[in-house]
């Protein structure tokens, strides 16, 4: 395949160099598989490939952009006029550049023996998660779905100025949604897990984890309004990891849509906070050798000890602050210009047991989900959103709590961050451990 796309781009540069314009080629191809299965049978198998080129030119300052999933030298040949067309339209830009050819750094991102499972393999671990969850107690009624997908990914990435760029790799991840019944009251339980190797995977894990979640949520309370204590368990704090990782995306900085907008230099969160993005961590879903432009992939603290040193870049955010891309471009597929974007974007873990983080609260909340999320104001920083979980009695936890709004600010949010809990967990691309805040503002009867 790399032969094949090396050829599709070289042909695309050529067309773009006899029109006097410089170019990038995105070249991608993906093959994707999800399997769900319910009742032990597979409800769900579907299998899906793509393969595309974007490209992107520059003449006399313009942009111009299009892409084919047809690789075909007339459909390549098209694609570049096509782009070459649309640059007369666009105005120029002086920040619309491309990166120079770079080394890259070695980091392995394919694994081939997740390649070489078989189907009936993969369809057995899905099954293993809905078994998993099921033996835990009899009270779990419903399987909504139970699933694994994987992917497996090459990505080229060629430009006129000699960058040469080429990677693959794949992924995995299981998940299941279900129902726990009990005395005319139903809750939802949910987990999932994403790594890179399936052998890495735990589907007994992941069962168990939906089925205690949908459990300890049955017959629920109210509770009082009021400001109080709480703690955020590893999901809804990646949650909120992801309201941060848009506060520091320099696109959105940059069009005045960031409540950190001007901060880089200032103290924005407690002093227990750090915040990073790894794009070179070992085995992380959201690693890369390079980004969406072919810049080398780096390591990068965005928040050390509660000061903002960074923002998120591409080339193009970067020259209009006349510095250089941290290696966060990022696009969805070959039909879309870079964008900025995350890779395994994190809270650093603190070094105590999630149960410590508990002491010393005679009344608050443990917080296990959210609902809403999207509302949170990125630009002003408030949010308010519901929540469940459990009360936090003297120390320990009690009884579930629903139907509770959660509200503040992200600028509050920040400095209020007292403790941080060894129990580092990723969701995909973003990760935290449990958090302790001093208080939060409780809307409840």
């Amino acid at each position: 395949m790399k032969e094949i796309l090396s050829q599709v781009g070289e042909k695309a540069l050529d067309e773009a160099l006899q029109s006097g314009a410089e170019a990038e080629v995105f070249l991608m191809q993906a093959k994707e598989l999800e399997i769900e299965v319910v009742k032990g049978q597979v409800e769900t198998l579907k299998q899906a490939e793509e393969i595309g080129l974007g490209i992107r030119v520059l003449k006399q300052g313009r942009t111009g952009f299009a892409f084919s999933s047809d690789l075909s030298p007339v459909a390549v040949k098209q694609a570049v006029e096509d782009a070459i067309k649309i640059s007369f339209l666009a105005a120029p830009d002086e920040y619309q550049v491309l990166p120079p050819k770079a080394e890259y750094p070695v980091l392995n991102l394919y694994d081939q023996a997740t390649v070489d499972m078989s189907i009936e393999e993969k369809i057995e671990i899905a099954r293993s998660v809905e078994h998993s969850a099921l033996s835990v107690d009899r009270r779990i009624s419903i399987i909504e779905r139970a699933g694994y997908a994987d992917v497996e990914y090459c990505n080229l990435i060629m430009n006129s100025k000699g960058l040469y760029a080429y990677e693959t790799g794949n992924y995995c991840g299981i998940y299941i949604f279900l129902v726990a019944e009990d005395e005319n009251d139903a809750q939802n339980g949910f987990s999932s897990m994403s790594v890179r190797k399936a052998w890495d995977l735990s589907p007994a894990r992941i069962g168990k984890e939906a089925a205690r979640n949908a459990i300890r949520a049955l017959h629920a309370k109210r509770v009082g309004s009021g400001h109080m204590p709480v703690v955020l368990d590893p999901y809804v704090a990646t949650r909120f990891c992801g309201i941060i990782a848009s506060m520091v995306n320099a696109e959105a900085v940059q069009k005045g849509k960031s409540l950190l907008a001007g901060k880089v230099g200032e103290q924005v969160a407690s002093s227990c906070l750090s915040i990073v993005d790894q794009a070179l961590l070992p085995d992380g879903i959201g690693s890369y050798r390079f980004d969406s432009e072919g810049v080398p992939a780096q390591n990068k603290t965005i928040i050390e000890n509660g000061v903002l040193n960074t923002y998120l870049h591409n080339t193009y955010t970067a020259g209009k602050e006349g510095g250089k891309s941290t290696g966060n471009a990022q696009r969805g597929s070959f039909r879309g210009l870079p964008g900025v974007g995350s890779s395994n974007f994190s809270v650093v873990p603190g070094f105590m047991e999630q149960e410590y983080l508990l002491d010393g609260i005679e009344q608050g909340l443990y917080v296990t989900e959210v609902m809403g999320m999207h509302t949170a104001n990125p630009i002003s920083g408030d949010f308010s959103i519901g929540a469940a979980g459990l009360v936090i009695e003297n120390g320990v936890l009690s009884y579930p709590f629903r139907g509770v709004t959660i509200a503040g600010n992200m600028a509050e949010f920040l400095m209020n961050i007292d403790a941080l809990a060894s129990d580092l967990r990723f969701y995909g691309g973003k990760g935290a451990p449990s958090l302790r805040l001093k208080e939060l503002s409780i809307a409840g009867d």
